[in-house]
């Protein structure tokens, strides 16, 4: 039980079947065989209970003031035996910002994992900056519970979960850009790639990495909020090795997930993954002063050298003086008298 109308820009209020006045005032226009059940004019009918819309009303209401397109849909829910009104748009196409401009307040560096988001905000020149934040989800079960894991929905509770406070964090810190992975499974789930490492078959089948990276980028644009991908390569290797040590001085509960996400900013921001590199000597000793320079980005070697993932096996090739095989004797015979420089004997 369902009535859906689609929206026209030009017509009143932004829909000729079902209309929907500023006031919440609901009206359907009546096809011709239903004409005599009008109760307003020729061929209209009206509701006699208002509605109003508690999520995103402001924007509806700049719609239908500008007689733009807005599509409803009146559906009946038999478990609560209530009727509802949906309204549904296109948004405006978002402006695409440059790289420069989406960094130029620092970013959020974001490493996605099997049950949570590791996120550590970065300021311009890549430094860490306060505590390290994890948003949680739970992606056992069926499809529709993880699917609603990441969507924007809020849970029995009220509090918004997973991506919805993801983006509530970076708004309030300030930032303009999320870093994320730009990460894509879809070859790594075969039985001929992994064999029979069936657990973790089954974790990379369930993680939604396309359907989270598409759906940040939505809700993120509604926030004005900028998405970079990066290349996800050796990001939880280097930030172990290079900043889990340090970071754990002053934040105990770091983990390599998190000094993975400060890898993930830094590569979005053209820094190298390692903390520090050190500025040219002039000497021996310690006059050259702290390791504080940055790497610029077209400098050679500011990032560790990858090994490489695919290739034949190297040659081995045995030690000199381990040979197994036995040396054998020489096939040619050498008579010494045709040897040059020999002088036969005399009889």
């Amino acid at each position: 039980m369902f009535l859906r109308a689609d929206g026209e820009s030009g017509k009143r209020f932004g829909n000729e079947t079902i209309r929907v006045t500023n006031n919440g005032v609901v009206s359907i226009k009546l096809p011709t065989p239903l004409a005599h059940e009008a109760n307003d004019g020729r061929v209209r009918y009206t509701l006699t209970t208002p509605v109003a819309f508690a999520h995103r009303g402001v924007q509806w209401a700049d719609r239908i003031a500008d007689n733009r397109a807005v599509a409803y849909t009146i559906s009946h829910d038999a478990d609560r035996d209530r009727w509802y009104l949906t309204a549904c748009w296109q948004p405006a196409p978002v402006p695409q910002l440059s790289l420069e401009a989406a960094l130029a307040a620092g970013c959020t560096g974001v490493d996605a994992n099997d049950d949570h988001l590791a996120a550590w905000q970065l300021d311009v020149h890549g430094n860490p900056v306060g505590a390290p934040h994890r948003f949680f989800y739970d992606l056992s079960g069926s499809a529709d519970h993880r699917d609603a894991q990441i969507l924007p929905q809020t849970s029995s509770g009220g509090a918004p979960i997973a991506l919805t406070r993801l983006l509530h964090w970076a708004r309030r810190t300030g930032v303009s850009a999320i870093v994320v992975e730009d990460l894509d499974f879809a070859e790594s789930k075969t039985r001929e790639r992994h064999g029979r490492k069936k657990r973790f078959r089954q974790l990379i089948s369930r993680f939604p990495t396309t359907r989270l990276r598409t759906r940040l980028a939505a809700m993120a644009a509604e926030q004005g909020i900028a998405i970079v991908a990066v290349d996800p390569a050796y990001t939880s290797r280097w930030g172990a090795r290079h900043w889990l040590t340090p970071l754990r001085a002053t934040h105990p509960q770091t983990t390599g997930h998190d000094c993975a996400s400060i890898v993930i900013g830094r590569r979005a921001q053209g820094h190298p993954a390692r903390r520090r590199t050190p500025p040219p000597p002039h000497h021996q000793s310690d006059g050259a002063g702290h390791r504080s320079a940055q790497a610029r980005p077209d400098a050679l070697g500011r990032e560790e050298t990858r090994p490489p993932r695919t290739g034949p096996p190297a040659r081995r090739v045995p030690p000199p003086g381990t040979r197994t095989r036995a040396t054998s004797a020489p096939n040619t015979v050498r008579d010494a008298r045709t040897e040059p420089g020999h002088t036969p004997a005399q009889c």
